[in-house]
């Protein structure tokens, strides 16, 4: 098995915008640094104090066009830049309480009106991930690959929103390094399970548009809906696009 890095992706409003990196400083038990650091919770959210299931936050899975954002941020500011094909740009604060509406002005369109809309932008203090424990997500570009081929269509890794992306193994060669200690970098990481999909990744991640049955794709060829591994950081250190991945 020989698999480097072939992208980093944080996405600072969960559902709400990818931004590329050439590298990122991993932490032990914490996410990506400043992924996922906000959410955006809907008028039916029910929040605890930090954490908070995904079920809370507007997102892709219910308003498919949410995935074709674009994102940067200003980590020394705390500005949010977000691009949307339909909707244009849009720069904010999400902790400044002044910026609020006029960003819910911008995204209340991507949103169903039949859907829970969206009404405050919360933060945690740490990563709000998918998983119920701190993960970086870690996806095989061939497994994208391999999938589109059994669909007849290209299917964009960016479906998946994963943080890491890896090439040079085998179609679902990734699902084997669950259990193991990898090395990335400076960075080491135990690779904890594998990460069952949910309907946002029907979206084209440049359009916002459901395209592609993926989940039925999944279940017809493979027999589950599972594609990518959620990893824990165990060392922290820095990781960049071309570092190898090491099992340890």
């Amino acid at each position: 098995m020989t698999m480097s890095v072939a992208g980093i992706y944080r996405h600072p409003i969960k559902g709400h915008g990818r931004e590329p990196l050439a590298f990122a400083m991993l932490a032990p038990d914490q996410g990506l640094p400043w992924d996922r650091h906000w959410a955006v919770a809907h008028d039916a959210a029910k929040l605890d104090p930090g954490w908070n299931p995904c079920h809370n936050f507007a997102r892709g899975a219910k308003a498919p066009a949410l995935m074709a954002i674009e994102s940067v941020l200003d980590t020394a500011t705390g500005m949010v830049m977000l691009r949307h094909p339909d909707r244009g740009e849009i720069s904010f604060n999400p902790d400044d309480p002044g910026d609020l509406a006029r960003f819910l002005d911008w995204v209340r369109p991507l949103n169903p009106p039949d859907r829970a809309q969206p009404v405050s932008i919360v933060a945690a203090g740490i990563a709000m991930t998918d998983s119920d424990f701190l993960s970086i997500s870690l996806l095989s570009t061939e497994t994208c690959t391999e999938l589109g081929d059994r669909m007849g269509m290209e299917i964009d890794p960016l479906r998946f929103r994963a943080n890491i992306l890896l090439r040079g193994a085998l179609p679902f060669e990734e699902f084997d390094l669950v259990g193991k200690r990898i090395r990335i970098g400076k960075s080491v990481l135990e690779v904890v399970e594998r990460i069952v999909r949910c309907r946002a990744t029907m979206a084209d991640p440049h359009t916002g548009v459901i395209d592609a049955d993926t989940l039925a794709a999944l279940t017809k060829h493979y027999g589950h809906q599972q594609l990518g591994i959620y990893a824990r950081v165990i060392e922290g250190g820095e990781i960049r696009v071309e570092d190898d991945l090491v099992v340890v």
